[in-house]
């Protein structure tokens, strides 16, 4: 593990820890999941500033630090990345499904680099959303493939990983019915 990768990992456990955020559904430390997603990026070709910003994907979106922060402490490049990675809707922006297209607008304009972590962070969540909350699961299921059709300019691999888990958890008949079944071999 690099340096950037280390300073990344003990600021984001630090971020996460300050208050006292924990993983839905299994009340794990939340550090665990920007851990699997910089390993999920890890797997495929990658930058140093790609890892470090995997770790930190969540921290201005979760905790009171800043874009700023984040750039004083990483850099202008890792800083862009996890700005691109930050949701930019806010409650008042409306319900659920506006600001969801309002943050899907944002990430359509990413850089493929941005794509590919949040396509990690897309399998990662899919798995625990999949397995511990099957209702939510159809709700997050549409707003995946809606994400899906603009992040084609991440990792290929990546890319088919998510869209084949989309449709291994896909409940019953779901995919053909709605008519919005992604194929792993779509790409």
């Amino acid at each position: 593990m690099s340096s950037l990768e280390e300073r990344a990992l003990e600021f984001a456990a630090a971020a996460h820890g300050s208050i006292n955020q924990t993983r839905k559904y299994t009340g794990e430390p939340y550090i665990v999941h920007p851990i699997a997603v910089a390993e999920i990026v890890r797997s495929v070709p990658h930058t140093e500033a790609m890892i470090a910003a995997a770790l930190l994907h969540d921290v201005v979106e979760d905790t009171p630090v800043t874009i700023e922060e984040i750039e004083r402490a990483f850099g202008p490049e890792v800083a862009a990345l996890v700005d691109w990675l930050t949701d930019v809707s806010r409650p008042q922006h409306g319900n659920r499904r506006t600001r969801k297209h309002l943050d899907l607008l944002h990430t359509a304009k990413a850089p493929p680099e941005a794509k590919t972590i949040k396509l990690a962070d897309l399998i990662d969540n899919t798995r625990t959303i999949a397995k511990h909350d099957p209702g939510f699961w159809t709700v997050y299921r549409r707003e995946k493939q809606a994400l899906l059709e603009v992040l084609k300019e991440g990792d290929p691999t990546l890319w088919r990983r998510a869209a084949r888990l989309a449709e291994e958890n896909a409940p019953e008949g779901a995919a053909k019915s709605q008519g919005r079944g992604f194929s792993a071999s779509a790409r």
